[in-house]
């Protein structure tokens, strides 16, 4: 092995070394006549590059990990920091190496054909041999690597295949995102056979006027080019004509070589359906490229949309239309396989998004698999088409280092020229987290000449002043940036570009606290159009407790609604037993590791409605139609009137025929009635038909307002009836095991820890409040309770007053916080109950998790939940499952026996069965230990949840503030 001329490069130590014997990367479609190599090849892990192959063989799946394969290299998480000590360029001498070795017979109808091997995607450095000669070497781990393997193999013959996959390299240093590392083959392998005529390029360019222009570049693997070939195109039966002008130009043009032929077809198409994200109209186009005597050497086809993308002033537009980005952040995931994701799993993903109002992805920090692009022209997303440099550790020197210009404008411009022909492409990204520096211009300007037709972003060239014209961002695109202070940009005047987060809204536990004042500031805000939430995924390994390796490929069905089976685990990082990580940061997204929604998808989708109530007036209801080019034909409604009484009333629905950005007032499809309390009109919205990403009858959104309003009903107190309450001043009750006491505290959530309260709360001792009763007074039908709690903040005072009343026990509460409890988790009651309550029946917001700085997307009405569904098993254990807006609820056994609970207002509202030092104790759900009972929660007020573990906390108007907090609570027994 020391004598081969690849590992003679040592091309992991060397930046300058990108590729050796890879072809250009181009847009041709080679779906067709290709002969698949996934599936078991031999492999064996070797401890470095220089190590020699030994004679033992195991076998690895391709594509796949390895670090996910049962071998001894396991994944490990950092977010920042990279996994070794070595500076750029270097690299760790203990450096995992997977060679992976197959045989490959090569048809026999392929001779005289150019053949070439495309292997998808490996992690980090990649060698080529065949039949132990050398063929090429390609760096870059998310882009697929081409190699003309026609001197190498015979067509009918059997060649055998070996690819050295070395982890760690000097493109290590800018593949630093915050993901896990891997190292493998994570994307399919392939070999093809072409004419050595063929189509090296092709470039299509379709506006939303209709005009369409299809620019071919052909080469010849035999040498010069042969006289008389020429290009044709169709478009779904209509033909395009070649540009005779181009052909002049360059038949007259001195640069163009006899080795590199070019051709410019073009049309128009007559009423052009135009591509968007609502309506992502695709027309087939197919190119061929012709021999002199008409026959056809090579085919590429293609789904083309027909759209323009512009920026004006401080707007971008699609199509001459300002649109809203309501986007996510997306990795390449999967919780069995890693990095490798098959076609129905990004389906399946995109489908998710659509549901939930999602229209943008960004592919963070890479490119995506090249099957997404196509599914997301398809269903209809904007896409933000990230490279694959992130520089994060060592982010200043690499900027400007020489020694890494090519690598960058290499990475950037074969991105470019993947994925140009993709009409959901509508802005490309020069990475990450990479600092700014000459070899971002670089890449850049070779952008700009290319395909002018997009616009640039970056955030680390804008953040340092997003209005300036001279950087290499052509959009302001913070990183949690706080939303007064981009509101702020967008009404000082010195606004010069659209203002899109790339990241906003950090989705890590229990989080996105705020998302809808966001949106509501965006929508009214000119000059701000929306953002990316981190992230889509939590990126969890299935991994088995026994021995803490991964599942794997094996492990389907060890899962369900987020929740691992028995015995196995989701794996965040230090699970491998890795010293240097960043922990549970890696699980930060919308949906759990199996893709089941959390709670922030319902917020979302109602943020994102396409049709809205505007407002309610005595004549009827306002409707709007929120779209950007859609009308509303395709939606169906019901409406629903929710009374407080417990009554549900439905009708069917008529939309009006609103086009986008109109609204039309209908009349209230109820006569309310006279009595029943508070009363809600739900618009319940579904799809009319099927739609490419949903059935017929798929909830779209369910947009809501209150019709009237509460009328408050005081308890009437019975003298002759006592109060059981014990010398301690606690509440002794038949339905409870622990009696209602003061709760300042929650299990930290994610936000909570790292972004600083949770330390205070636990430096003012909330988490082990100590009671002292200070005073107990007892009259006919009445006890009056004073109690403290002492912090190191002061002494909170708790008044408890419980009245009798007619069936139940009137509890009515008040704590005067000190001023030094500035800001603490909660203020309310906390009680426990007997065993065997395991249904919630509520009328409140629901029927999914809320809080009050995350409950637009929770409608009020009546809900029903078994109270171990209430608990949302985010990543890490912590505060989960509240209802805020509760008005009343209760906890019933099977044969309807329990205990109601009527509130003085609408309040935050928790059942589960963890206490809250239960859920703080642990690491790990399977280490949880349920309660038989259920712990219970009544809030006069609760903290926002924010997204602090990275980005803004809530705003001031979710703080619990200090002074005097009042409430009052009725319990009966059912």
């Amino acid at each position: 092995m020391t004598a081969d001329p690849l590992i003679a490069l040592r091309p992991w130590e060397a930046p300058e070394v990108t590729s050796w014997g890879r072809l250009p990367m181009n847009a041709v479609d080679r779906r067709s006549g290709v002969l698949p190599l996934d599936g078991d090849w031999r492999f064996q892990l070797l401890p470095a590059p220089d190590a020699p192959v030994g004679g033992s063989w195991s076998s690895a799946y391709v594509p796949g990990a390895w670090t996910v394969q049962g071998t001894d290299d396991l994944p490990q998480y950092t977010n920042v920091r990279m996994p070794f000590p070595e500076y750029p360029p270097h690299s760790p001498a203990a450096n995992p190496t997977g060679v992976y070795e197959r045989e490959v017979d090569v048809p026999a109808e392929w001779a005289g054909r150019r053949i070439v091997l495309q292997v998808g995607a490996a992690e980090s450095v990649l060698l080529v041999h065949v039949d132990g000669r050398p063929v090429g070497v390609s760096k870059d781990s998310h882009l697929a690597a081409e190699f003309d393997l026609t001197g190498h193999v015979r067509a009918g013959a059997r060649s055998v295949v070996r690819l050295m996959v070395i982890k760690w390299s000097d493109a290590s240093h800018i593949e630093d995102q915050d993901q896990w590392w891997h190292g493998g083959i994570t994307r399919s392998v392939l070999l093809y056979g072409t004419d050595p005529l063929h189509l090296a390029d092709v470039t299509v360019r379709a506006s939303r006027s209709g005009e369409l222009r299809v620019d071919c570049r052909v080469r010849d693997a035999a040498g010069a080019l042969p006289e008389g070939w020429y290009v044709s195109g169709e478009l779904e039966g209509h033909l395009l004509t070649q540009d005779a002008e181009f052909d002049r130009f360059n038949a007259e043009d001195a640069r163009v070589s006899d080795f590199l032929g070019e051709a410019r077809l073009r049309t128009v198409v007559e009423d052009v359906r135009t591509w968007n994200a609502e309506t992502p109209e695709l027309y087939s186009l197919t190119v061929r490229l012709h021999r002199a005597d008409g026959t056809v050497a090579d085919t590429s086809r293609h789904r083309t949309g027909f759209r323009d993308v512009e920026i004006t002033g401080r707007d971008l537009l699609v199509n001459g239309e300002r649109i809203f980005v309501r986007g996510v952040n997306r990795h390449d995931f999967h919780p069995l396989t890693g990095r490798t994701v098959s076609y129905d799993d990004m389906r399946t993903d995109l489908i998710t998004l659509k549901r939930f109002g999602f229209n943008a992805i960004r592919t963070s920090h890479y490119p995506n698999d090249p099957a997404l692009y196509d599914l997301a022209d398809e269903l209809g997303f904007y896409v933000v088409d990230e490279a694959d440099i992130e520089s994060h550790d060592h982010a200043h020197e690499i900027a400007d280092d020489p020694r890494y210009l090519n690598a960058f404008v290499d990475r950037v411009s074969r991105m470019v020229l993947r994925d140009k022909n993709h009409p959901s492409v509508v802005i490309w990204s020069l990475g990450n987290e990479s600092d700014y520096g000459a070899n971002h211009d670089a890449a850049a300007g070779w952008v700009r000449r290319h395909d002018p037709t997009r616009p640039i972003q970056y955030e680390g060239a804008a953040k340092l002043d997003w209005a300036d014209p001279s950087v290499a961002s052509d959009i302001a695109c913070p990183m949690y940036a706080s939303l007064e202070e981009c509101v702020e940009h967008a009404l000082s005047g010195r606004q010069t570009k659209p203002l899109i987060w790339c990241e906003y809204s950090h989705a890590m536990g229990n989080s996105n606290g705020t998302l809808a004042d966001h949106w509501a500031a965006i929508e009214s805000t000119p000059g701000l159009q929306g953002g990316f939430i981190w992230e889509f995924w939590d990126h969890g390994i299935l991994q088995r407790v026994n021995d803490g390796r991964p599942v794997g490929r094996g492990g389907v069905g060890l899962y369900d609604n987020g929740v691992a089976a028995p015995g196995h685990r989701w794996a965040y990082g230090g699970d491998f037993g890795e010293l240097l990580h960043d922990g549970a940061f890696i699980a930060d997204g919308v949906v759990f590791p199996d893709r089941t929604p959390k709670p922030v998808m319902y917020e979302h989708r109602e943020i994102a409605a396409p049709v809205r109530i505007e407002c309610f007036r005595h004549e009827g209801i306002v409707l709007g139609n929120h779209q950007h080019f859609r009308g509303l034909a395709w939606l169906t409604g019901e409406w629903e009137l929710s009374l407080a009484d417990g009554r549900t009333l439905t009708a069917p629905a008529e939309l009006p025929d609103l086009r986008p950005g109109e609204t039309a007032a209908v009349p209230l499809p109820f006569e309310l009635p006279e009595e029943g309390g508070e009363a809600w009109l739900t618009l319940r919205v579904t799809t009319a038909g099927d739609e490419p990403w949903a059935p017929r009858g798929t909830v779209v959104c369910v947009p809501q307002v209150r019709l009237r309003e509460a009328v408050p009903q005081a308890p009437v107190m019975l003298k002759n009836r006592s109060v059981e309450v014990d010398d301690d001043g606690l509440l002794v009750h038949p339905l409870l095991t622990a009696a209602p006491t003061l709760s300042l505290w929650r299990a930290p959530t994610d936000n909570d820890e790292l972004g600083g309260m949770a330390p205070r709360w636990r430096d003012w001792g909330l988490d082990a409040l100590v009671r002292k009763v200070a005073d107990v007074r007892r009259s006919p039908g009445r006890v009056t309770v004073h109690a403290e709690y002492a912090c190191a903040a002061g002494v909170v005072r708790h008044l408890q007053v419980f009245t009798a009343v007619e069936g139940a026990i009137h509890v009515a509460e008040s704590a005067e916080l000190p001023d030094g409890l500035d800001d603490v988790a909660r203020v309310g009651s906390v009680f426990e109950t007997v065993a065997g309550l395991d249904l919630m029946d509520w009328y409140g917001q629901g029927p999914w998790e809320s809080y009050p700085d995350r409950a637009f997307g929770a409608p009020v009405g009546h809900h029903s939940v078994p109270v171990d569904a209430l608990f949302t098993p985010y990543l890490r254990p912590q505060e989960s499952g509240g209802r805020h807006g509760v008005r009343h609820f209760t906890l019933s056994a099977p044969d309807a026996t329990g205990l109601a609970v009527v509130l003085d207002e609408p309040r935050q509202v928790g059942v589960s069965r963890y206490r809250a030092a239960d859920l703080t104790g642990v690491t790990h759900h399977d280490e949880l230990v349920p309660r038989a009972g259920c712990v219970v929660h009544i809030d006069a007020a609760h903290r926002g949840l924010g997204t602090a573990s990275c980005g803004p906390d809530t705003t001031a108007s979710y703080l619990v503030a200090p002074g005097v907090h009042r409430w009052s609570w009725t319990l009966r027994a059912l």
